[in-house]
């Protein structure tokens, strides 16, 4: 991924990128590609996405995370300008970057789909609200 015209770069991290951390690429490409680019990684991978993740969000987004999407480790991602960690719950990676806030999230996996389409919301939520604070340049990325 190459960054275009300065576009900043965010990373959204968790242990697995799995779940939380794929979620959140998504919406980030489907909501704010105007803004930013977004990718995903962890410190460990998973041989696939959720699949409880994959299900709701084609059915909630209409997004097939599985044909543009896998799971990387924070090494096969490109320089970040801002790194978003989903909430490890452990010592979450480090990565070199101009801001970094945690979002604090509950991992939902192995949970209902109340509780998954729950954090996508947050998720949703928080992305806008990243969106809205660049363009805003609350976010100092210069």
């Amino acid at each position: 991924m190459v960054s275009s015209m300065n576009t900043p770069i965010i990373a959204f991290i968790c242990v697995h990128n799995s779940c939380r951390s794929q979620i959140a690429e998504a919406l980030g490409k489907l909501l704010a590609s105007d803004v930013f680019e977004s990718c995903s990684a962890g410190t460990e991978t998973k041989d696939r996405i959720n699949q409880d993740a994959v299900r709701l969000m084609k059915r909630e987004y209409g997004i097939d995370m599985e044909e543009t999407q896998r799971s990387k480790l924070i090494d096969d991602i490109p320089p970040v300008d801002v790194v978003i960690t989903m909430g490890c719950n452990v010592e979450c990676p480090y990565l070199p970057c101009k801001h970094r806030e945690d979002w604090n999230l509950d991992d939902p996996t192995g949970k209902d789909d109340d509780e998954f389409l729950s954090i996508m919301k947050i998720i949703e939520t928080n992305v806008l609200d990243l969106k809205h604070r660049i363009q805003d340049g609350l976010i100092k990325l210069r």
